[in-house]
């Protein structure tokens, strides 16, 4: 009987998304196969703290932790395992749980799907679900992804990146200075984070100063940009060196824009998947995601997000520029989720998605495995 594989779900996290780290958690622990994986789950409190515990998610979910063990991964890669701290009357003492095969990261934002977690996971030479350091962390930042992005020749709205150290030394020029981005509307971001966490669509002066100091709360870099009437079109894109695109989706959001609130509160969002759009449109938006993906050197997985220019009051697809609004390297897995529904779409549901992404991880590390780490000198 073949061995199972130990697959290590991580959840929670420091981050104002942890909690939709936490619902994403559960339908990742439901899709994995009890007869091929054994998994363990770690969730990261909002402080930091590392625990396990077979209801460690609904646990956290909770908000009480009662009952879980502290734990850690140790950056060693002669010990590629998950540890639990004991604490006796002679100090902590580090005590093995059980070697892993995979981790199979879901925290969403910082700390988590930023390049962090995943530096950590390099030392201690695991293999990992997802993007490297350098994907992971370029997918995050959307002013530098932007600014890769325009480097490669791919569309996005005009931009620029102001720093919290900006915005509390006098908050009136970083105000004229945006808007000389562009005219009303412009939206405003934490460059590091995703899930709408943060964003505000500012129509005056008054709302950008708002939209700035709520922006500063999350991040020390906040993205200012033009506001764009568009559709707004996603593609789910898997793989590693010879990565795929599904079918483009739209988002019909119940709200001005796709906010926290339309994603995840009051569940009155659309999702149209297929999106109807003309065939030539879908195959651009499709080929820019993979350029976009193949350009950072992501791994794994990505959901692209694009708008598309709205032409005329039809929803016919023709005549709109199509701009590439950001990248998300651990893209949610809800039910209600985009990326799953779009690979179900495209004839790969969740469950065979999730075995996909564990065997994409350990087609990563053999490939990193092949890597010299020591000179090896000719004379």
């Amino acid at each position: 009987m073949e061995k199972k594989l130990c697959v290590a779900v991580i959840f929670g996290g420091r981050s104002g998304e942890h909690e939709v780290s936490l619902v994403s958690a559960r339908s990742v622990l439901e899709a994995l196969d009890p007869a091929k994986y054994e998994v363990f789950q770690v969730g990261i409190t909002h402080d930091g703290a590392w625990l396990t515990g077979p209801d460690a998610r609904a646990k956290l979910e909770s908000g009480s932790t009662d009952g879980l063990t502290p734990c850690a991964l140790l950056p060693d890669p002669s010990k590629p395992a998950l540890y639990v701290l004991r604490f006796t009357d002679y100090g902590t003492v580090l005590e093995h749980l059980t070697d892993i095969d995979v981790i199979f990261p879901v925290l969403h934002g910082t700390f988590g799907e930023d390049g962090t977690l995943q530096g950590l996971l390099e030392m201690a030479d695991l293999a990992y679900v997802g993007a490297g350091v350098t994907g992971s962390s370029v997918g995050m930042d959307k002013g530098i992804f932007k600014d890769v992005m325009r480097a490669n020749g791919i569309p996005v709205v005009e931009s620029i990146i102001v720093l919290r150290s900006e915005i509390e030394k006098d908050i009136e020029a970083v105000v004229r200075k945006a808007e000389k981005v562009a005219g009303y509307p412009l939206f405003v971001k934490p460059a590091n984070l995703g899930s709408s966490v943060g964003i505000t669509k500012c129509s005056s002066r008054a709302d950008l100063g708002e939209g700035l100091l709520e922006a500063a709360a999350y991040d020390r870099r906040v993205l200012v940009e033009r506001g764009v009437d568009a559709r707004e079109i996603e593609v789910a894109v898997l793989g590693n060196d010879a990565p795929e695109a599904s079918v483009p989706g739209e988002v019909l959001p119940s709200r001005e824009f796709y906010s926290y609130e339309s994603k995840y509160v009051d569940g009155a969002s659309g999702l149209l998947i297929p999106a109807p759009l003309p065939a030539e449109t879908a195959e651009e938006i499709r080929r820019l995601a993979v350029k976009a993906y193949t350009a950072i050197d992501c791994a794994g997985m990505a959901r692209v997000d694009f708008f598309l220019e709205k032409a005329t009051t039809q929803r016919t697809g023709t005549g709109g520029k199509i701009y590439l609004n950001e990248l998300n390297t651990i893209p949610g897995f809800t039910g209600i989720s985009m990326y799953p529904k779009l690979w179900e779409a495209s004839g790969l549901p969740y469950p065979q998605l999730v075995d996909r992404l564990i065997r994409l991880a350990l087609e990563r590390k053999a490939d990193r495995d092949r890597t010299e780490r020591r000179f090896r000198r000719t004379l």
